[in-house]
């Protein structure tokens, strides 16, 4: 009987030693996605931009015409989904890899840590396997609390901060070329700005002209 009272009684902290992260990514989307990525992964691509969905609503075929260009953007990706489809990134051998992941994970409450451990090890798997591919690494866009519709990002602005600061370090740690976007996107109070949002954390499609054109004066196209 005391062994039973004691269960009891230890089953509350059990319960909040064992709280699951969400750390899932395989919905019908992404896997839909796959599916069109698996047919094209064998075409091989001068630029793949890789991250989630502000990556995927980039028209980066027309915004750089004359260049193979692989939009490798999934909607609501985080830094699990990327890691588990590097295979047909890597099959396309490509010179340069534009890397934008992590708002995801801050959206779903991801721990830091967690999401920079996946970060080091989708660039451990990227520099071993493409060694000739230039990777650049950019930091997670602001959020625009005023024009967020979504609770789940809210008040997020330090968990956006925290992971940009372990991104800058891995690129270090890779000697990889670090953007910080936040020089192109970020207002003076290190908000999104409002003319490049309509949600708070999507851009507009305009945006991705200037973002564009300021990789080319960044050197990086």
């Amino acid at each position: 009987m005391k062994q039973f009272i004691l269960a009891l009684c230890l089953l509350p902290f059990a319960g909040v030693a064992q709280k699951k992260t969400d750390s899932s990514y395989a919905n019908w989307y992404y896997q839909d996605r796959m599916k069109l990525y698996g047919q094209l992964n064998t075409r091989p691509a001068d630029i793949l931009f890789l991250g989630n969905s502000i990556t995927e609503r980039g028209e980066w075929h027309e915004l750089l015409p004359g260049r193979k260009v692989a939009n490798r953007g999934i909607g609501g990706d985080n830094t699990f989904g990327v890691l588990a489809r590097l295979d047909g990134i890597i099959q396309q051998k490509p010179e340069k890899i534009f890397l934008l992941i992590g708002i995801n994970d801050v959206g779903r409450g991801l721990p830091t840590e967690m999401s920079l451990n996946n970060y080091r090890r989708i660039l451990e798997r990227l520099t071993t396997a493409l060694p000739k591919t230039k990777i650049v690494v950019q930091s997670v866009l602001p959020l625009n609390e005023e024009k967020l519709p979504y609770a789940y990002l809210k008040g997020k602005a330090h968990m956006v901060k925290a992971i940009n600061e372990g991104i800058v370090k891995l690129a270090e740690d890779f000697h990889l070329t670090y953007l910080n976007l936040h020089e192109l996107f970020a207002g003076e109070n290190g908000e999104l700005k409002a003319e490049y949002t309509k949600d708070g954390i999507h851009l507009l499609p305009a945006a991705y002209v200037d973002w564009v054109n300021w990789l080319k004066m960044k050197k990086q196209l």
